[in-house]
Parts: C-alpha cells; structure tokens; sequence
C-alpha cells in the first residue's frame, strides 16, 4: 500500500512538472527509511526551512530525481 502511495504522489508530481522531491523524516521510522531508499530516494544534508531550524540534526533528509512520466 506505501509503495502505491508513494508512486501516486511521485506520478502528481510529475504530472504538475515538478523534477525532484524532497522529504524528511524520522531516524525512528525505519519502515520509512527503507520505502524511500527502495524508491530510489538519496540521503541529502537539511535543505529550506529546515536549514536553520534548531532540531534539524535529529530529522533525516531524502531526495529523488523523477524521470519522465
């Protein structure tokens, strides 16, 4: 059911011609940590608003290229 999510809201993206997503998460959601890397989705340092913020440390960051539709 995740993977499905997960590729409806990648295909959403793609469809309102978006190029790269990027998430965060918790070091504590390991079924999370894996879905994405599965889904081809890299480590990546803080990025936007959470750059500056104090608990930025205690997140992880994830990014993914989509290729075309």
């Amino acid at each position: 059911m995740s993977k499905l999510l997960l590729a409806g809201l990648e295909d959403a993206a793609r469809t309102r011609g978006w190029t790269v997503l990027r998430l965060e998460t918790g070091p504590r959601q390991p079924e999370a940590i894996a879905l994405y890397e599965r889904a081809g989705y890299r480590s990546i340092p803080a990025f936007g608003g959470y750059v500056d913020e104090p608990d930025a440390g205690c997140s992880l960051y994830y990014e993914r290229v989509l290729g075309p539709a």
